[in-house]
């Protein structure tokens, strides 16, 4: 009977080793949660914000699981940096069946990782007859005010404007996020180039916004920066609703997944810890 039962715990203390998740889900305070515990917190906001690293594929893959989730118990409307506004139409037109895939690559700007990542989301979407909006600005409009601040957008055309953020673009050049980036790019940046990131923050905040109606649940899927820390787009949005419930979702990569780092507590509401070699999407 020892010996029995010596055999079955090298047996269970085999089975742990070989044990290799792909991913770890941790609160903002760095505790291990659930999935499901996640997503019933998630079907009680009136915004989600995924933030995502762009080329990793449990990104992607969660991103379509939480939708496909909460689509079961929440009236949803999607949203997503990767489409920008002036390809609403093209977007919506293939939504409505107007225009077929190929139409749609042909008519608008999409990122080179759209058919492994992101249209699965769109098609989703399509299925469902949910909305799926553009939030991001025209890039050519963030190169500007990198190059020249916002007043280089004092000489956009009427339906330029219609794809910005109304203007003046409040800024607040002392969060974190904003000065942090200046660190990170040290001699070699400007004042200038925190405020094409607020231009994105600001503009993804107002067309997610402008097409949330109470009642709904609004999901955004945008790079992890954009939404890390109750900045950068949760920051826009609540100077539009103060009391607009947000829930966030940060993705990290960590050569050990079994406790999240100290520099990425607080990052969000939930941390999706990925193992660092992860094969990329491109």
């Amino acid at each position: 009977m020892i010996k029995l039962f010596s055999l079955f715990l090298l047996f269970s203390f085999s089975l742990q080793a070989f044990d290799k998740p792909a991913y770890v889900l941790y609160n903002a305070k760095g505790k291990k949660v659930t999935y499901a515990k996640m997503l019933k917190d998630l079907r009680q906001q009136d915004v989600v914000l995924i933030g995502e690293l762009h080329n990793n594929p449990i990104s992607h893959w969660l991103e379509l699981e939480i939708t496909q989730a909460l689509a079961e118990q929440r009236q949803l409307v999607l949203g997503a940096e990767m489409f920008e506004r002036d390809n609403q139409g093209a977007l919506t037109n293939y939504l409505q069946g107007k225009i077929t895939a190929k139409g749609l690559d042909s008519s608008a700007r999409l990122w080179k990782n759209y058919k492994t990542d992101y249209a699965p989301l769109v098609h989703f979407a399509k299925e469902k007859n949910l909305p799926f909006i553009a939030t991001n600005v025209p890039r050519k409009f963030a190169s500007q005010v990198a190059r020249g601040g916002f007043e280089s957008l004092a000489n956009l055309t009427s339906e330029e404007k219609s794809w910005v953020a109304p203007m003046p673009i409040a800024y607040d050049a002392n969060l974190p996020g904003y000065q942090k980036m200046l660190k990170m790019m040290g001699e070699h940046t400007s004042p200038n180039m925190p405020k094409a990131q607020a231009l994105k923050d600001a503009t993804m905040a107002h067309f997610l916004f402008t097409n949330w109606n109470p009642g709904s649940l609004f999901i955004h899927y945008n790079g992890s920066y954009h939404s890390e820390y109750y900045e950068g787009i949760s920051w826009y949005l609540k100077r539009s609703k103060a009391d607009i419930k947000i829930a966030t979702i940060a993705t990290v990569s960590q050569k050990n997944i079994d406790s999240l780092l100290p520099e990425h507590l607080l990052k969000a509401d939930y941390i999706i810890c990925v193992e660092e070699d992860m094969t990329g999407t491109y």
